[in-house]
């Protein structure tokens, strides 16, 4: 008689059972595959099972848009990671990304022709961008790039004339101690898309310029695919990073690593929302969760737009027939002034903001005012996307507190 192998234990076939959901996605390891191969050949329920799964799971096709119908994504992934966690989960702090960039994919995969010839207009407080989506794509990639370099992988940007070459990229990101507390090809870029860039940004605006020039006269998904590529590469490393302290330099600012992420979610939401909007597509907003995120990170920065709005002030008069400025705080009334912000909506929360510089002190006593915004709305102002003086606020106490941070907000937009 031929040899028979022993039957598998109770344990063993819950161990194999365990493997379907990465086997259905190809991302179960060849050895393991093997064998449960092998136990699918004896085993009909779960044979059942492993075909129910690869069924489903070829709708997760890289050319497929990543927000599949009737979230079957996720409940594929759900029912994964319920039987086997990730070995390498996404930080918090990258989820906002991973989503925003999934849900601009989806959009992108829907453009046709025609609609990769659109214009998207890009308002900042500098002024106007018009671009292209693949356009957009390229300025999204080469600020996603100041990322790329702090976690040691390529820099998606050519070179410039006379530049150094780039050095060696490293594997594991570096760790900083933990923080307390048919093919259409584009023309030519027809001269000027951007407004001229100056001062604190000029490094953003030469990095699109030159990767807009690189893509110059290839097909439009080219630009997708690179980009797509490159933000997979982000959260993948992002997640041997899970403290999240790595500083990112922009040049003008250096942010923590989970900062950072958060910040390119927002950006990727509100240029995303730009083209939606060129190609009448609809477009949701960010879940709630990842919505506070990108609030919080906003209201932490509004000291530093305070202090550039009141050196702006300070240093260019306003010009013959400019609306006025919003009257000055007054900050004469005690040291460390405070504003409440109350968020409505999705993104319900209440922050205190500090209203006074770090010479004033540590804040103190109750807030000068208090404010109440909707999370969605103070986004979009803080991309310059509203008029603050046109915005449904309610406010209680100091009116010229509450019209400083208001004018205050749009300066976190950038091109």
């Amino acid at each position: 008689m031929s040899e028979r192998s022993e039957p598998t234990t109770e344990e063993r076939h819950d161990a194999l059972r365990s493997l379907l959901g990465a086997w259905a996605l190809g991302a179960c390891p060849s050895h393991d595959a093997a064998e449960l191969e092998r136990h699918l050949r004896t085993c009909p329920e779960c044979a059942e099972e492993a075909a129910r799964l690869r069924e489903a799971a070829g709708w997760l096709s890289l050319d497929e848009p990543l927000d599949q119908p009737n979230s079957l994504r996720q409940q594929v992934l759900d029912w994964c990671l319920a039987r086997r966690p990730a070995e390498l989960p996404v930080p918090a702090w990258g989820m906002p990304y991973t989503a925003e960039t999934a849900k601009l994919d989806a959009l992108l995969r829907d453009l046709g022709p025609e609609e990769w010839q659109e214009v998207a207009d890009l308002p900042w407080h500098g002024g106007t961008g018009r671009l292209r989506p693949a356009e957009v794509l390229c300025h999204l990639a080469a600020v996603d790039g100041y990322l790329a370099l702090a976690l040691g992988l390529p820099d998606p940007v050519p070179a410039g004339p006379g530049a150094a070459p780039a050095p060696a990229a490293r594997r594991v990101p570096p760790q900083e101690p933990a923080a307390r507390p048919p093919a259409l090809r584009l023309p030519p870029l027809l001269p000027p898309r951007v407004p001229p860039q100056g001062g604190p940004y000029a490094g953003i605006a030469e990095r699109t310029a030159r990767l807009v020039a690189d893509q110059a006269g290839l097909p439009p998904q080219s630009a997708r695919e690179r980009w797509r590529r490159q933000t997979h590469d982000l959260v993948r490393t992002a997640a041997l990073a899970p403290q999240g302290n790595t500083p990112v330099d922009y040049g003008f600012a250096v942010l923590p690593l989970r900062d950072a992420f958060v910040d390119r979610a927002f950006e990727c939401y509100v240029h995303g929302e730009d083209v939606a909007r060129a190609v009448a597509y609809p477009y949701d907003p960010p879940a709630p969760q990842h919505l506070r995120q990108m609030v919080d990170l906003a209201v932490r920065m509004v000291p530093r737009a305070l202090a550039e709005l009141r050196a702006a002030r300070a240093t260019r008069p306003e010009p013959a027939g400019a609306p006025a400025l919003p009257p000055v705080a007054d900050q004469g009334q005690g040291r460390g002034r405070r504003l409440r912000l109350v968020i409505d909506g999705p993104a319900a929360g209440e922050w205190l903001i500090p209203l006074d510089g770090p010479e004033s002190g540590p804040p103190s006593g109750e807030p000068v005012a208090s404010m109440v915004l909707d999370g969605l709305e103070l986004c979009h102002l803080a991309a310059a996307h509203r008029d603050p003086d046109r915005l449904p606020v309610g406010e209680h106490g100091d009116r010229a507190a509450i019209r400083e941070v208001l004018h205050a907000l749009p300066l976190l937009s950038r091109p």
